[in-house]
């Protein structure tokens, strides 16, 4: 049974009234497991993952559990995402062709979502403030196969001096108390204490400051927390539509089968104080209907708290913004780009490449996004696609395009039965009487990419990243 502090219980035990007694009880239920399948990967069927039902929004979750060492797994077929998170890719619903930030994106469920509806075109730019948190969102975004993500480690404020009114979009899944998630995250109940939303919702306001520098005019942010705290839902809402009158607050869509319920007006102007609730500046709130909350008590799935926002345009939209620079391509030796048409001579099948998209960090070959800016001066993990690397007089491919491309663009592949995989994910020379010529394999699972291979005197030489192998 799990303890939740006294201030918490006597604080929603006010809230919510008749609903309190389930509300306490659901926390000592079983969190569900959940997942997406990739619409990005050329097979979508389910090879090692059990399918428990379909999630009642969206057409990519599913109910069950994925293991980190399954073939859907490890070939990005799957992303585990727990089931009321995966409400707000749903909301934010980007399209081809837009240029979206995903601002607090580690470690990348929701980013690797909104990929899934952008089919490779236009520009997600997943960014997370913390290092370490970055490099597995960008490990991520390389899995699920995605050529059009770039990937930034800055805080809210060094982006917005970079890349102001450049967004169509903007998610901003904020860093909350995190009460939604007690039942999954035990670390979440010793951290909370009565003062931690309001210290959450400070931070929130400081970061929803900066993320609407970078949205363009007419177009929407969605503000998305794991929390219950009307703190930091209902009532930043209402302090963002007090502060910014150019901002509306559209209406979320919510299927009746999910059980997703509205958000709470009478929520935005209370004041929490030892446990009792006292109503202050009563005003009229009803249009926070519009807002979504997910109760875990009411669905199948963790607390969650959704608003989708739309910035018209103002005044202020008349005066001339700081230019915003191009990125420009690397100029490639003669050396190179020999190196590098040899390659896709040899191993690839009718792959177009925008030379004027590639861009070198170091000796490290990438084609970037479309509508990439200029990037001097940015902390980048990931620019769209990495190619490969150039090293001494050779060109070897990169692990991210293995995944990003369906087997048909590969002129060599080598399925792997059972066996096999074992081996390779191991790391082992793999043996084969398949009639293959010297170089570059594809190796694939289920009809989806692994990774790379070599073909030397009659065994594939192992490329799998040694940081994969289990």
């Amino acid at each position: 049974m799990i303890a939740l502090p006294d201030e918490f219980i006597k604080k929603y035990t006010h809230l919510l009234e008749d609903d309190a007694k389930s509300f306490f009880e659901s926390f000592d239920h079983n969190a569900k497991k959940a997942y997406r399948i990739n619409p990005l990967k050329n097979n979508t069927e389910l090879f090692d993952t059990a399918n428990d039902g379909n999630l009642p929004y969206g057409i990519w979750g599913r109910f069950g559990e994925v293991s980190g060492h399954s073939v859907d797994h490890v070939t990005g077929v799957v992303y585990s995402q727990e089931p009321s998170a995966q409400f707000v890719g749903e909301v934010v619903q980007p399209s081809p062709g837009e240029r979206i930030l995903d601002l607090s994106a580690a470690p990348g469920g929701k980013s690797t979502h909104l990929a899934s509806f952008m089919d490779q075109s236009g520009l997600l730019w997943s960014n997370e403030i913390f290092m370490s948190r970055a490099k597995i969102l960008s490990e991520n975004i390389e899995r699920m196969g995605i050529r059009n993500a770039i990937v930034t480690s800055h805080s809210p404020a060094e982006l917005s001096e970079k890349l102001p009114n450049f967004f169509d979009k903007i998610l901003l899944d904020a860093p909350c108390s995190g009460e939604g998630m007690f039942r999954k995250n035990k670390l979440a109940i010793n951290q909370w204490h009565k003062d931690f939303p309001k210290e959450l919702a400070t931070l929130q306001k400081e970061i929803l400051i900066e993320a609407l520098k970078m949205l363009k005019p007419g177009g929407q942010i969605v503000y998305s927390t794991c929390t219950f705290s009307p703190e930091e839902d209902e009532q930043t809402i209402s302090w963002l539509l007090k502060t910014y009158p150019e901002l509306i607050l559209l209406k979320i869509d919510k299927p009746s089968e999910s059980h997703i319920s509205d958000g709470v007006p009478e929520w935005s102007d209370k004041q929490y104080t030892d446990g009792r609730v006292e109503i202050s500046n009563t005003s009229d709130q009803k249009i926070l209907l519009n807002t979504a909350r997910l109760w875990p008590h009411k669905l199948q799935g963790e607390g969650h708290f959704v608003a989708k926002l739309q910035k018209e345009h103002s005044e202020t939209d008349l005066k001339p913004n700081k230019a915003i620079k191009k990125l420009e391509s690397s100029n490639l030796s003669n050396s190179q780009k020999r190196l590098l048409d040899e390659f896709f001579v040899s191993t690839m099948t009718n792959f177009e490449v925008d030379y004027q998209r590639l861009v070198l960090f170091g000796d490290r070959l990438y084609m970037a996004p479309e509508d990439t800016p200029n990037l001097n001066g940015m902390k980048i993990l990931r620019l769209g696609l990495e190619i490969g690397v150039f090293k001494k007089n050779r060109f070897e491919p990169s692990h991210a395009l293995a995944l990003a491309f369906s087997p048909q663009k590969f002129k060599q592949q080598f399925n792997l039965n059972e066996d096999d995989w074992v081996k390779y994910v191991h790391g082992d020379v793999l043996r084969t009487k398949q009639r293959l010529n010297k170089g570059w394999i594809l190796v694939t699972a289920n009809e989806n990419g692994v990774g790379w291979g070599k073909f030397v005197d009659g065994q594939i030489k192992n490329f799998f990243p040694k940081g994969l192998r289990f």
